[in-house]
């Protein structure tokens, strides 16, 4: 083998690598921590992730317009990409799919410790926490309601 062709082979490893690295497998991940007792049987309410009336609010609360102590698209983005560091990529149903509805209900209720993710426990009511959770899941899908079949326990 030339050089050349050495470095070029290096080259298109080193890309591959590189576009690689930017796609997380679910088995890529650490494991979700438990739901606390207090979380473990929240479940959405039936309809609830495709309720085109739940999600419209959601979308409200996500974004600031309901109450300035609650903007979720200040870090993690108007459209599901994380602006600040440490954000999870709501637009990955890799990482969104794991999440199950008792989980998801926890991590926006109580906050996401050692994470800017603030708690909304008292800011928010349960059906507002779970409006914000259907209008979030869109992100995963393309941007369309979608229910959480593809959550795999």
């Amino acid at each position: 083998m030339t050089r050349r062709n050495v470095s070029l082979s290096a080259l298109m490893v080193g890309c591959a690598l590189l576009l690689s690295g930017g796609m997380a497998s679910a088995e890529d991940l650490p494991p979700l921590a438990p739901v606390p007792p207090d979380y473990a049987d929240k479940k959405m309410p039936a309809g609830g992730w495709t309720d085109a009336k739940a999600i419209e609010e959601g979308g409200k609360i996500y974004k600031g317009e309901f109450k300035t102590e609650v903007n979720c698209s200040s870090c993690h983005g108007t459209d599901g990409q994380p602006k600040k560091k440490g954000a999870r990529d709501l637009r990955d149903p890799n990482i969104v799919c794991r999440f199950s509805d008792a989980y998801w209900f926890w991590r926006v209720s109580e906050g996401v410790p050692k994470t800017k993710m603030k708690a909304n426990k008292g800011l928010l009511s349960e059906e507002q926490i779970w409006q914000v959770m259907a209008y979030e899941n869109q992100f995963s899908h393309g941007g369309k309601p979608a229910d959480r079949s593809c959550y795999k326990p």
